[in-house]
């Protein structure tokens, strides 16, 4: 099964870094995890590397994410002292040494993630195979079908739906993005008869990484990249 560090894995080590910032990210990349998962919002032309709808719990500052200015949110920090990272900071960090998940939280975010990873490829020689999107935003990931469709695409469920993984085959979709929560084999099995990869979020217990290994699953989303790297070396 294929390692993400989920959020850039801040629990790896024995120091934890906050989620979604660029300590933690480059931490994850030193261990050799096969891929790097990272949240990115669109507020004031730019595209913010964070989780949270609202700002508070691993970001310094009040109000909701989208309605705060350029300058205010280049104002606050991460637990860190880190700056709230921009999509152009984790590109150029990430380069060519892991595959690098963004999923899509806010509104409107396609036009701009377009662009970006448009100009991050050409300006260095990048390949679109690197970068996988993802969302719970169905119709956000029918854009990026539009606008980008060289980009893969992971559909993102909370949850077992009626017909299973059929979701996925108007999105063109590589991956379908499943919570532990809601495991299910014959949902994992509908996926890769399809031709999906199974990628599950996301998992922290040694537990289910054993229960896993037994399914058709093809990659997890964990927050601690590297006991389960020993995990799977073991």
């Amino acid at each position: 099964m294929k390692c993400i560090a989920h959020r850039g894995g801040p629990r790896a080590g024995n120091i934890a870094l906050p989620e979604n910032s660029l300590a933690a990210i480059a931490r994850a990349l030193e261990l050799g995890v096969d891929a790097i998962e990272i949240d990115v919002f669109a507020v004031a032309d730019e595209l913010w590397v964070a989780h949270d709808r609202v700002l508070g719990r691993t970001i310094n500052g009040e109000g909701i994410m989208v309605d705060q200015t350029y300058n205010y949110l280049a104002s606050l920090h991460l637990e860190n002292g880190e700056s709230i990272p921009h999509l152009r900071d984790v590109l150029q960090l990430v380069g060519d040494k892991a595959e690098l998940n963004i999923e899509i939280k806010g509104p409107n975010v396609v036009p701009l993630l377009a662009r970006q990873l448009r100009d991050h490829i050409v300006d260095y020689h990048a390949s679109f195979e690197q970068y996988v999107i993802s969302s719970f935003d169905h119709r956000q990931l029918h854009q990026a079908l539009l606008a980008m469709p060289q980009v893969r695409r992971g559909v993102l469920i909370e949850g077992i739906p009626l017909d299973y993984a059929a979701i996925c085959e108007p999105l063109d979709a590589f991956s379908f993005n499943t919570g532990i929560e809601f495991l299910c084999p014959e949902l994992l099995a509908d996926a890769h008869k399809r031709g999906l990869e199974n990628w599950i979020y996301t998992v922290n217990r040694k537990e289910d990484w054993a229960l896993l290994r037994d399914l058709p699953v093809d990659a997890l989303f964990t927050d601690i990249p590297d006991a389960f790297l020993a995990f799977r070396e073991k």
